[in-house]
């Protein structure tokens, strides 16, 4: 997947914006105004954090070795 596959994902969700309220190297996916993704712009390799229900996020880890806990985003 790469930056523009991912924009046009997040964005086909109904009343999801998109900002960059870190700085222009951070970009924000939000719905009615809370956070649901995050991914830096600066970076080769694209990496995301997604928020989730802690649970699914725990399943999620055990079925793929590539999905890492994300900083802050299990709330």
């Amino acid at each position: 997947m790469d930056i523009e596959s991912l924009r046009e994902y997040c964005l086909s969700k109904p009343h999801t914006r998109e900002t960059l309220p870190f700085g222009p190297d951070t970009l924000v996916f939000k719905v009615k105004g809370k956070i649901f993704l995050i991914t830096g712009l600066d970076s080769e390799q694209l990496s995301f954090n997604v928020k989730c229900d802690p649970e699914l996020a725990v399943e999620l880890r055990e079925q793929h070795s590539c999905v890492l806990p994300g900083y802050h985003m299990n709330k």
